[in-house]
């Protein structure tokens, strides 16, 4: 066998001598060994073919190629390094099947014509992408919860294939619930959740041991779960559960792309059945049908919602605007208005009424600019609106049909983006959560990982909480994300707007974000909580906990619009941090009854209670601050006594008391306190 050698010694050509002499007789195997340092060719060959392959499980392979050559610590050193090529080299391979079967679903929309089909044809893609026994997708029923198996591949057991699940029982009700992934290695191990004999049967007849399962989620909707499943003891790892979670994403996408695109064919084809005797309004549905078409082609494409806009003008021959859902101007067919914001009461009234009836809506009156609106929706989510311009024609029903149908094709482009977006998001939200975790194995190359994002890690001090509105938390993510760039990260942790920013005044930066906030959402009622800055990446979990916390303690007091630093309420945090729901009935369980003399009454006791704690329970120097008379005083501390009884002043009494006056003088700063009932 070859094997690599070193050069032989140079010789001396002035004597025609050697430079050194070899030894003469028989040379002993160790020093030969010496002298021929390495290991074969066809070893190396061998090795990078091991590599190539991609099986890190094939590790006593390398240790038995290798342990004739090198040395222990070599032969571990180098199998270390092949192991972590073969893992390599699956994540690639994995990563392409993914790319792989995310194109061809992409495909699959583009030549919809049956939704049944394309749902098998997923199925059979996941099925090979997971690499399982049986693949199967299961349909949610949001009206009797219950989920039917829709598509199956890989099973044999015909009592599989139209398989319901009951409300809230297994493991897919618990996916449903849950909204996250859930596998087991055993299914006869599963106590945690409600079982049916039924299910129970089915899987056994399948012979079904370990179950992985992912929803389908779009658009806050649950549309089913995709399973994955093994007929042996299986533990699926990280990798297999984020690779056929991402795959279940691409799915639901689809999946609702697909019934809108169904359902838009159906009630062209309807349409043109119906009125399949009257000429011009064949020809108007075919040139419908056309726009529809150079619609779907321009956002295949990549175009965007300036593509809608000048196709759907072209076909009505009048101006087209489309705004967002906070009426911010975001395309148009002609010059863009000098206007940014669209908003009149005309514009409002007719996208309401557009959105309730999802149909075309004529303002009324008719504005100089605008005739007609159509409400952007996907499910009950608004996403913006479409704005038709005036013109000397009248719009009839299909003119108003073809603007709803551009409405729709607006909103599948715009869950594309968003969908975009999301993937980015995850990227980002991902690094976010780990930056702010307390478990340190999270925290490992956080450095490398945020300098991979073109973030300075040295920049991530400041971490910012936001409370708002449910219905504003959308656009508060798009503005913390505008907050945050270029420098810091944002999105959500624990289903709260989190940022983590390079400003390193807390006061500063939580006011900066709120203005923000509140500018994108049109709102005041935005809550933001900073906590002082962080020496270290490893302390952003703790500020983010203390920023947390006292974000929920200021909103159980009724906050709901302020800018504040969390150091500067911290001994509020460490009492009401574990429930914050508390504070409310702490304050009123403590001075609810002067609270209620004070409201029944006119007075204000409360006032004056305040103003003795500061006093250090002075009545002179209460009187002194009030500009009143020391009678006065004593007076209303005596009605003070009769309604929280005669210990209040003593020491433990006199401390709840303080700290329940301190609680709602600092919730009256902000705004009222929200009574909690007892």
């Amino acid at each position: 066998m070859a094997r690599m050698k070193a050069s032989p010694p140079p010789t001396d050509a002035s004597n025609g001598a050697a430079a050194t002499t070899p030894p003469t007789g028989p040379v002993p195997r160790d020093a030969e060994a010496s002298r021929q340092p390495g290991i074969s060719v066809h070893s190396v060959l061998a090795l990078l073919d091991l590599a190539a392959k991609g099986r890190p499980e094939d590790r006593d392979a390398v240790a038995a190629l290798l342990c004739e050559r090198l040395d222990a610590a070599a032969v571990t050193q180098v199998s270390q390094r092949v192991r972590e090529i073969q893992g390599a080299m699956v994540r690639l391979q994995r990563r392409g099947q993914e790319l792989s079967a995310l194109f061809s679903s992409a495909r699959d929309l583009a030549e919809l014509h049956d939704v049944d089909s394309l749902i098998n044809r997923l199925v059979r893609r996941a099925h090979s992408l997971a690499g399982t026994d049986v693949t199967y997708l299961s349909e949610f029923d949001e009206t009797s919860r219950e989920l039917r198996v829709r598509s199956t591949a890989g099973a044999v057991a015909p009592s599989f294939h139209h398989l319901r699940v009951p409300p809230e029982i297994g493991l897919a009700g618990k996916i449903v619930e849950s909204r996250a992934p859930h596998w087991t290695s055993r299914y006869e191990d599963l106590h945690d959740v409600p079982h049916a004999d039924n299910i129970d049967s089915a899987v056994r007849a399948e012979g079904l041991v370990s179950i992985l399962g992912v929803p389908l989620i779009a658009s806050d909707h649950v549309l089913g779960v995709l399973f994955a499943a093994n007929r042996v003891e299986h533990a699926f790892s990280p990798e297999e559960v984020a690779l056929l979670s991402a795959f279940a994403d691409n799915v639901a996408v689809v999946l609702q792309s697909a019934c809108l695109l169904n359902r838009t064919r159906d009630a062209a084809n309807e349409t043109q059945r119906t009125n399949a005797a009257l000429t011009e309004h064949v020809e108007a549905m075919e040139r419908a049908g056309q726009m529809h078409e150079e619609l779907t082609a321009a956002v295949l494409r990549g175009g965007g919602t300036t593509d809608v806009a000048r196709t759907l003008s072209a076909a009505l021959q009048r101006p087209v605007v489309i705004i967002d859902e906070n009426h911010t101007v975001l395309a148009s067919s002609h010059e863009r208005p000098a206007a940014t914001v669209i908003d009149t009461p005309a514009v409002r009234s007719a996208i309401a009424d557009s959105r309730r009836s999802g149909r075309c809506t004529l303002l009324t009156p008719p504005e100089q600019a605008f005739h007609a609106a159509a409400a952007v929706l996907a499910g009950e989510m608004v996403l913006g609106a479409l704005l038709i311009g005036a013109d000397a024609m009248t719009l009839g029903a299909m003119e108003q049909h073809t603007i709803e149908r551009a409405a729709q094709i607006t909103a599948l482009l715009t869950l594309k983006q968003d969908a975009v977006l999301y993937a980015e998001d995850r990227v980002r939200g991902e690094l976010l959560a780990d930056l702010v975790s307390t478990d340190i194995r999270r925290h490992q190359n956080l450095p490398a990982r945020l300098r991979a994002r073109r973030l300075n890690p040295d920049d991530m001090r400041t971490v910012v909480v936001v409370t708002v509105e449910p219905d504003q938390r959308r656009a508060t993510l798009r503005a913390a994300q505008a907050a945050a760039a270029p420098a810091g990260v944002a999105g959500e942790v624990d289903g709260i707007v989190t940022l983590v920013l390079s400003e390193t005044d807390p006061q500063r930066a939580a006011t900066t974000v709120r203005n923000i906030v509140c500018a994108e959402t049109d709102t005041d009622q935005v809550l933001t909580v900073a906590a002082r800055p962080a020496a270290t990446l490893n302390d952003l979990s703790v500020r983010f906990s203390a920023a947390r916390d006292c974000c929920r303690v200021l909103a159980a007091l009724g906050i709901r619009g302020a800018a504040v630093e969390a150091d500067n309420y911290l001994p509020y945090t460490a009492m009401f941090a574990h429930d914050p729901t508390a504070v409310g009935q702490f304050i009123d369980r403590t001075i609810g009854p002067v609270r209620c003399w004070d409201a029944e009454r006119g007075t204000d006791l409360l006032s004056t209670l305040h103003r003795f704690m500061e006093c250090n329970a002075s009545p002179a120097r209460t009187a002194r601050l009030m500009g009143t008379h020391t009678n006065t005083i004593l007076q209303r501390l005596d009605r003070i006594t009769r309604l929280l009884g005669d210990t209040w002043r003593e020491p433990e009494p006199f401390f709840r008391t303080s700290v329940a006056v301190r609680l709602n003088a600092l919730a009256e700063t902000f705004g009222p306190v929200r009574r909690t009932s007892s």
